[in-house]
């Protein structure tokens, strides 16, 4: 028997090759993604389990096209924000707590307080707490989210599209 010669090994790997631009894993970009317009009505829902699922949507993790570095998420209109529930004695317990910035200047607003005020701040608040806390999370919440006290909103003209939470997995 002969020795191979380097050639010939080469030549028999090259044979086999594939295309492997087929194979290629498509990541979505802001050009490629398409976003939608969800209408999510919040009357009676648990807020935190609401919070949640907009999270997921805001964020794209619903879609096949899921990129974590971009923004692929809808945009998610919610409507009757006065009307959500907290579980337990949340609504007596749970507070919110901010600073002025000067000495002594910590301040806290108790849930009840601020449902009667800015029902829709409660809202953003939830869902901003379970978005990344980066520059994309920013974005994320800034554009894609409209919180409306009322049942009426403003992006009509959008046509969004009515989801039920309980039917998103």
């Amino acid at each position: 028997m002969q020795p191979r010669k380097k050639w010939e090994s080469v030549n028999r790997i090259k044979r086999f090759e594939v295309n492997t631009l087929s194979y290629r894993t498509q990541s979505a970009n802001k050009a490629s993604v398409e976003k939608e317009w969800i209408l999510i009505d919040a009357e009676n829902m648990v807020l935190g389990r609401l919070a949640s699922n907009v999270a997921k949507i805001l964020r794209g993790k619903h879609k096949a096209t899921f990129t974590p570095n971009a923004d692929t998420g809808d945009k998610v209109i919610i409507i009757n924000a006065e009307k959500v529930r907290l579980t337990g004695n949340k609504m007596e317990d749970k507070e919110y707590v901010r600073h002025t910035g000067h000495p002594g200047g910590q301040r806290f607003t108790p849930v009840k307080d601020m449902l009667e005020r800015h029902p829709e701040r409660v809202v953003e608040k939830a869902i901003r707490g379970m978005l990344p806390k980066s520059r994309l999370g920013r974005a994320v919440f800034s554009g894609n989210l409209f919180v409306y006290a009322g049942s009426e909103h403003k992006q009509e003209a959008q046509k969004p599209r009515q989801i039920n939470l309980k039917d998103i997995k």
